[in-house]
This record gives C-alpha cells, structure tokens and sequence, in this order.
C-alpha cells in the first residue's frame, strides 16, 4: 500500500505498484488524497524503471499447453493442504515485510521528538517542523512510504525520541502502527482532521508544542 506525497511520486508508484504486484502476486494499492488530486505539479518520465521480465510460471493460461494448467481455487477442504497454503502466504508476507517498506527521514538525525505522517499530510507536517526546528525544537518527521509493510524498523531505531505525534487526514488509523512498532516505549499523540479538511501548518505546529509539552 503506497501513499505518496507528490504528484511525481505517484507517478513512479505506478509502475512500482505494478511490477510488485506481479513479483509477488498480492494486490497494490496506491492511496491518493484530496491534495493530490486538485494539484498540478511537474513530472518526468525519464527515471521510469523498466518492467522486469518475469517467467510466469502461475499463469492459468498462455503457456501454450507447454505443461499442467494451473487451477486457481481459494477452497480447500482437506486441512493438511489448507495449512500448506496458508504458510506459504505468510512465508511470502514476511518476505514483503522485509523488502519493501519504503519510508523518508527528514531532520531526523538529533531529533528528541518524532511527527509521523504520509500523503498529503506530510506536506503540511514538513513545513510545522520546519517552524518547531527554528524554534529551537528539536523535532523531526519520518514519512511513511508504503502504509503496508509499515516501516517499523525506522521508528523502532530512534531511541533518542521521547514522543510522537502522528499526523493524519482521518480519525487515526495509523496511531496503533506507531504504537505497536514502540511496542510502549512512549507515547503516541495525534493531529488530524476528516471530512476533507485539511490541517493547517499552524495546527500541526501547535500539537508538537503540546507534545513537547506532555513529555516527560
């Protein structure tokens, strides 16, 4: 699941979407907001990756009758060979767990407090911890590239951080992703607005003095 924060982003997702999709055999998704879709923003194509070439050996047809038709079912009854599949999908969840999470650090190197958000949101975020960072707030942002796999691994290996604040366009859905990557090393704040509204700088601005001020 990709989120991307910019109209050139997303472009680029595409055919990474498509070609993950493939490479794997699971779906892809790419969540695009309000933002994004009411903008104009420059894009080149020239970085455009090429698709691999893959032997589709899962195919159901095409194959040209070269071997055995693959039958596709999502029923199994005997509950030996359910198992067998089910661990094969979780085999290759986990190897998606730990290739694709995609994520971007910004001013996070000294940073004591953490803004996580993604998307659009982001956009907004950057230029609040831009404005906390003049401030003297020490207080960086990690940008979710992929929603699935969550970059887990980028907000465990922060351990200077005291406090995060997860900045969303929705009620929080993403709150219990941060917690359960501290697994209740500290506290998880949140900033958002629904509906369509948009938070504004000067509101994420204020929610990381409030978390700055609610740390301990």
């Amino acid at each position: 699941v990709y989120a991307p924060s910019t109209v050139q982003e997303m472009v680029d997702m595409v055919f990474i979407a498509f070609d993950r999709a493939e490479e794997y055999r699971v779906p892809a998704m790419i969540l695009i907001d309000g933002i994004l879709g009411q903008m104009m923003e420059p894009v080149d194509f020239s970085n455009v990756q090429e698709a691999h070439s893959r032997e589709k050996n899962w195919a159901v047809t095409g194959h040209g009758n070269k071997r055995e038709h693959n039958i596709i079912n999502s029923l199994y009854l005997a509950p030996d060979e359910l198992e067998q599949h089910i661990l094969e999908r979780y085999q290759r969840y986990a190897i998606i767990e730990e290739k694709e999470p995609r994520y971007e650090a910004f001013m996070m190197d000294d940073a004591e407090y953490c803004v996580v958000a993604y998307g659009g949101a982001a956009r907004i975020a950057r230029n609040a911890v831009r404005e906390a960072r003049g401030e003297g707030i020490k207080v960086g942002m990690i940008r979710p590239i992929t929603l699935w796999p969550f970059p887990k691994k980028a907000i465990v290996e922060t351990p200077n951080v005291k406090r995060f604040l997860a900045v969303e366009m929705s009620m929080g859905q993403m709150i219990d992703d941060v917690r359960l990557a501290l697994n209740g090393r500290c506290p998880v704040d949140f900033c958002g607005r629904t509906g369509g509204i948009i938070p504004t700088p000067a509101e994420v601005h204020d929610a990381i003095l409030n978390m700055v001020g609610g740390a301990k």
